[in-house]
């Protein structure tokens, strides 16, 4: 089995205020993301981001996924009243 790639991701409260990054960049998981879901291949977003290696996106999906694993969720309207 392949090592986890988590240990690509960085969260440094000195660095985007604490967001998770790809280390030693300072490109959030959060905008990998959204290139994602924006239609962006991963070879448009090595382009867009030449130090990126597909292992840094593969990474911040990963940790994506980890993160909303054990994330509890409610409904809206009980989340609202909260």
């Amino acid at each position: 089995m392949a090592a986890n790639p988590v240990h690509r991701i960085e969260v440094d409260p000195d660095i985007l205020l604490g967001k998770p990054v790809i280390v030693g960049t300072r490109v959030p998981v959060y905008l990998i993301l959204n290139l994602i879901a924006s239609g962006y291949s991963f070879e448009r977003i090595m382009e867009a981001y030449p130090g990126l290696e597909i292992a840094d996106i593969v990474a911040a999906i990963t940790y994506a996924e980890e993160r909303m694993r054990y994330e509890e969720v409610h409904d809206l309207e009980y989340a609202e009243a909260i």
